[in-house]
């Protein structure tokens, strides 16, 4: 079962960086993480983190969707050959964990479930300065605030949107213009609720999906890895799922 009911106190805990420690990312995301930061490194997480995902965005323009192992995923994005937002967000992931910041990946979709809407994929980042988990859209160097400018984590920013709080939102790449019809499609509308993907190991689907691609559909690697118990799942922390769905 890939979906699971949660709680907001469930989840706190949870991260990528649980089940994916530096030796677990392939080499060329540090040889590429030299390069992001050759002009040298800010001091708090908050400004790593916006410092990392600009240079993403500057330097990925995005594609097809891929299901590839994490390196030649990089290698693909950085040719300007695919990627879509939730292999942006993976990538991310792995870029965090070498920079020994905590991260974590989200999806969203709609309640009740609306087939138009194909669902989104984005990042929430604990930034110890601020002692608090921070969303991140890495595609857009996208943040929300609230009323006082305070960085938004995922679940408040659900929640705000559900009490019909004031919410604003902006890019913190320079000159970058902000899509905001694609941020209402994507987060502000109402009937929108987020899962957190968990237990992704990294090392586990590079081994599979680096063995078996492109002999083995990969709808058959991920059931493989599921049947062997290793597999991700989703938590809902906001709404049932099995509502969602039914």
């Amino acid at each position: 079962m890939l979906s699971r009911n949660s709680s907001i106190a469930d989840i706190a805990s949870c991260s990528y960086n649980q089940c994916n420690t530096e030796k677990d990312i392939p080499n060329s995301f540090k040889e590429v993480n030299h390069t992001i930061f050759k002009e040298g490194k800010a001091t708090s997480d908050l400004e790593i983190i916006k410092q990392l995902s600009v240079w993403l965005q500057n330097n990925i323009k995005g594609g097809p969707g891929l299901s590839e192992p994490s390196d030649a995923a990089l290698q693909i994005m950085l040719a300007g050959k695919g990627g879509v937002c939730s292999d942006m967000a993976q990538i991310f992931n792995n870029f965090c964990v070498i920079n020994n910041i905590k991260v974590r990946e989200w999806g969203n979709t709609r309640a009740p479930f609306n087939k138009e809407f194909g669902g989104h994929s984005f990042n929430e980042v604990f930034i110890k300065e601020l002692n608090k988990w921070v969303l991140i859209d890495v595609y857009g160097s996208l943040m929300f605030y609230d009323e006082a400018s305070v960085p938004l984590s995922v679940i408040e920013l659900y929640q705000s949107v559900r009490n019909k709080k004031e919410i604003t939102f902006k890019s913190f790449a320079t000159g970058r213009e902000v899509d905001h019809a694609n941020v209402i499609k994507n987060y502000l509308d109402p009937d929108t609720t987020p899962f957190l993907i968990c237990k992704y190991s990294n090392k586990t689907y590079d081994a599979f999906l680096g063995l078996f691609r492109p002999h083995v559909p990969v709808f058959i690697i991920h059931f493989m890895v599921f049947l062997l118990g290793k597999s991700y799942h989703y938590r809902f922390p906001l709404d049932d799922y099995k509502k969602i769905y039914s």
